[in-house]
């Protein structure tokens, strides 16, 4: 018999309901070894907060931090997160005018920190902290038809990881009623379905255009095992990310990318449910990322929720058990919650805490229900 997304969320309502009270006795302690920090915590390093790689308060996940404080807020009614929330935000303002080292990922840092506290407590600053992002990312378009990755010599770049922070142009566009943003959004997101996405569902990573003529220069290997491989990061953004866009448009190319890119990801994980860093890395290389499952969760329960296929909802709740039983620390000596994740493949930032893993972890339980 087929179910309605809802009657298939009331299916795992025992263990979503133990892992959402596993993070409400987490959290205050993580919390605590936040507090009075100069730096927004990104990672754990000898059992303490540990700030982002380089560009201060312009690293990319500093968005994240505030994001999940709010989450936890609306959880517990808690003013301890609102204020670490509002704390972290105040923050971020410094890298408005650190222009230089400001990206592509605008969204990911104020969509999701002063966008969640205009949507919940009406605050104007955040508005217009928003407001200031999405013309950030708007000025970031190249007419000849994406958003431009990174700064310096990356004049033609553009990555699959954008596709999450299209949202911020979204919602520009339906709070302004200026059609701009969307326009920049689905050019870019047209883009990324021709050159970003294989016929089997694989997606690249990178692609390097003649910033003119929109002519393939060069696709690298990025944050993955090789040129032509499969990042699973990269694979999830994809998911995540073409699902949001068909939410926002209807467009039903994105639903069909989609799809194509989520039954990739559902193949390549079915083993033990835990994705690799690389899902063409060589195969006695044993390199996870638990936060790719994190990520790509949350894309299956939105993707189930829309065409109320069971397949997505399986693999989703399959992934967050796997993550919160094997991959997760609920002890109160460790701030963070995810382990095992990785930044690239090639780099040195392997099986750490990452603080965007524990916000989409922590997505998981809005999205299924628990709590709202």
């Amino acid at each position: 018999m087929c179910m309605n997304f809802n009657a298939m969320r009331q299916t795992c309502t025992t263990f979503t309901a133990y892992a959402a009270d596993l993070l409400k006795k987490k959290m205050p302690f993580a919390l605590e070894k936040a507090q009075g920090l100069d730096f927004i915590p990104y990672t754990v390093k000898d059992g303490a907060w540990a700030p982002g790689h380089c560009n201060g308060i312009c690293w990319w996940t500093n968005g994240f931090w505030p994001a999940e404080m709010w989450a936890m807020y609306r959880m517990t009614g808690d003013d301890r997160y609102k204020r670490e929330a509002e704390r972290a935000e105040a923050m971020l303002d410094e890298a408005f005018r650190d222009y230089d080292h400001l990206h592509h990922d605008v969204g990911f840092m104020w969509l999701i920190s002063s966008g969640a506290n205009f949507r919940i407590t009406g605050n104007d600053m955040s508005r217009k902290r928003t407001l200031l992002a999405a013309n950030l990312l708007a000025g970031r378009f190249n007419p000849a038809g994406f958003i431009r990755a990174w700064n310096g010599d990356c004049t033609g770049w553009a990555i699959i990881d954008c596709m999450m922070n299209l949202n911020l142009l979204y919602w520009a566009s339906d709070y302004t009623c200026d059609p701009r943003f969307r326009m920049i959004a689905t050019t870019h997101a047209d883009t990324a379905i021709k050159y970003f996405v294989r016929a089997d569902g694989s997606c690249n990573h990178i692609v390097v255009f003649d910033p003119e003529t929109l002519e393939v220069k060069e696709i690298p290997a990025g944050q993955g095992y090789a040129s032509g491989s499969s990042w699973s990061r990269g694979q999830s953004w994809a998911l995540y990310g073409f699902t949001l866009s068909y939410l926002h448009t209807g467009k039903t190319e994105y639903l069909t990318t989609a799809r194509k890119a989520a039954d990739y990801f559902i193949v390549q994980v079915q083993d033990d449910w835990i994705p690799r860093c690389d899902f063409r890395q060589p195969a006695d290389d044993p390199l996870k990322d638990a936060c790719a499952g994190a990520i790509a969760a949350c894309g299956l329960l939105e993707l189930s929720r829309i065409t109320e296929e069971q397949c997505y909802f399986d693999a989703a709740i399959a992934m967050l058990k796997a993550l919160c039983t094997r991959c997760a620390d609920w002890s109160a000596s460790y701030p963070a919650i995810l382990t095992q994740c990785t930044g690239s493949w090639h780099g040195n930032d392997h099986n750490i805490a990452m603080n965007y893993a524990d916000f989409f972890f922590r997505k998981l339980q809005v999205q299924i229900g628990h709590p709202a």
